[in-house]
């Protein structure tokens, strides 16, 4: 596909905070341990410790999560490699949104697999697995349970309550299922034979990632959480990782950088049947909000030692549970997530966890061929594509126009007249002054009115061009938000089933511009 790379400061989509992190601003360099580039990737390695009871955990658990799946070669591959020391990962994770959710997902994981080939060509002593990070114990229902498609909204309304990885695809399910009768086979397939949520994505993910040697992780298993236990009991009683994260993230403010994330004084939630709640300390009892659910001391500690599964980590503590059952040098994300973790720098220190290279996730825009066409029509290049809207059509339409509409010189003409008669006046009056100001502010205000006609009037003659821009903003920035946050996959993929093998070659995950395609 062909394609064009725009510097991400040029789009108008990205925060100071993280711009400034990718320019390496000194500042920032508390607040992380390698730059964003592929030579940091030595240091990362020499520094990373894994141990080996930790790898026999994780690679017995993806062996007994992938036990009903037909592996493709590369996948068995990349779990027997997890079982050495010169073996390392890098992920990225997300929500499971339904049918994929919004472009960016794809993206996500394409840009690791990708960092895991420019990683093995670089440091070919050692190999690096491309992991992606399933959320299954997330809650927000409400932000995964639609995608949108050709502007319409596909949505599953669900009573389940807990974790939305434990959802069964239930009668509700297949109701909402009927409506999407246009899914690509994999989605149409993976949903047919799942019977929970996050079973339908591992399926999907491991059909469309598989054969490029991608895993998923679910964390939601007792053994790995067995190996987060210290953290828990510090987090719960002590409140270590609030008072750190607390200090990183103000000192990030006195930077002027704003927090992205609130510590909590407890960072985990109660998880279980049908409820992932909060846990509060109220004086000496150990309360999960919106619940019956009170624990004592002694009785959390014997939970968090018989039950470890319970216990499940929030935005706070889940990157520190991320690199401490993974053998992980790389976190790749949206430039939201990248900036949170450097709140976190101070939690990872306490525990003496190593804290991995931020990188983000390749950004893209996909415009389809009538889209072009638009743009050709309009005389435009793909840096046109990020201007403001409305600046453009002022300037467009004053430099089309036939009949000059500002009226510049004429108010300049009319006010010097109003300005020296009312001088004169003012000899013989005073009052006359006055009068004369008045009417040069009602003269002008008449300019102004008659001017915004002869602007509405260009405007008409101008339809055409202005509808083609209003329909290519339109397509780039759906609602207002850019394309590949809310765009389904399915967009693309069900006119191109080689949609996402053409991303490979296009996305370079060191090369942080903003990927204009062609599709």
């Amino acid at each position: 596909m062909k394609h064009h790379c725009i510097e991400l400061k040029k789009t108008g989509q990205f925060s100071n905070f993280f711009l400034d992190y990718l320019d390496g601003k000194a500042d920032l360099r508390p607040f992380y341990n390698h730059a964003p580039k592929i030579e940091s990737f030595h240091n990362a390695i020499k520094e990373k410790r894994f141990s080996e009871a930790h790898r026999q955990v994780l690679v017995e658990s993806l062996q007994n999560q992938y036990a009903d799946i037909s592996l493709f070669e590369e996948e068995e591959a990349q779990i027997q490699k997890l079982a050495f020391s010169n073996t390392f990962t890098v992920t990225t994770g997300h929500q499971l949104n339904l049918y994929s959710g919004p472009l960016y997902f794809i993206y996500k994981i394409v840009s690791t697999i990708r960092l895991a080939e420019e990683l093995k060509k670089a440091y070919p002593d050692y190999d690096f697995v491309p992991i992606y990070w399933m959320a299954t114990e997330d809650h927000d229902f409400d932000e995964i349970n639609y995608f949108k498609l050709d502007g319409k909204k596909y949505q599953w309304h669900s009573d389940q309550t807990g974790a939305v990885g434990n959802f069964e695809l239930d009668k509700s399910f297949r109701e909402f299922e009927k409506t999407v009768p246009f899914a690509a086979d994999v989605f149409k397939e993976v949903y047919r034979n799942a019977k929970t949520l996050k079973e339908a994505v591992l399926n999907y993910v491991h059909e469309l990632f598989g054969k490029k040697g991608l895993l998923v992780v679910d964390a939601q298993v007792p053994a790995l959480k067995g190996l987060f236990r210290q953290v828990m009991f510090e987090d719960i009683f002590s409140h270590t990782p609030h008072k750190e994260a607390v200090l990183k993230t103000e000192s990030l403010e006195s930077l002027g950088y704003s927090g992205q994330i609130f510590p909590r004084e407890i960072n985990f939630f109660y998880m279980d049947h049908g409820i992932r709640e909060r846990i509060e300390q109220h004086g000496d009892e150990f309360v999960v909000l919106n619940s019956e659910l009170r624990f004592s001391k002694s009785e959390i500690e014997e939970l968090i030692e018989a039950h470890p599964e319970r216990f499940s980590p929030n935005v706070v503590l889940r990157p520190l549970y991320q690199e401490t059952i993974l053998p992980n040098l790389a976190y790749l994300g949206g430039p939201a997530e990248v900036v949170y973790w450097l709140q976190l720098k101070g939690v990872f220190d306490h525990f003496s966890v190593h804290f991995p290279v931020l990188l983000p996730r390749n950004f893209a825009l996909v415009l389809e061929p009538l889209i072009v066409q638009k743009m050709e029509q309009l005389g435009w290049s793909e840096k046109d594509l990020f201007q403001d809207f409305d600046a453009w059509k002022k300037e467009f339409v004053a430099s089309q126009a036939s009949v000059n509409f500002e009226l510049k010189e004429e108010k300049e003409c009319l006010s010097d007249i109003f300005d020296k008669k009312g001088q004169e006046a003012e000899r013989l009056e005073k009052s006359l002054g006055e009068s004369f100001e008045a009417a040069k502010v009602r003269a002008l205000k008449i300019l102004d009115h008659m001017g915004k006609k002869v602007r509405k009037a260009e405007e008409r003659r101008l339809e055409v061009q202005i509808k083609r821009a209003e329909d290519i903003f339109d397509y780039i920035k759906p609602g207002g938000s850019p394309q590949e946050r809310v765009v389904n996959v399915m967009q693309f993929l069900l006119a191109d089933p080689e949609f996402i093998e053409k991303l490979y070659p296009v996305f370079d995950p060191l090369d942080f511009c903003m990927n204009v395609i062609e599709a």
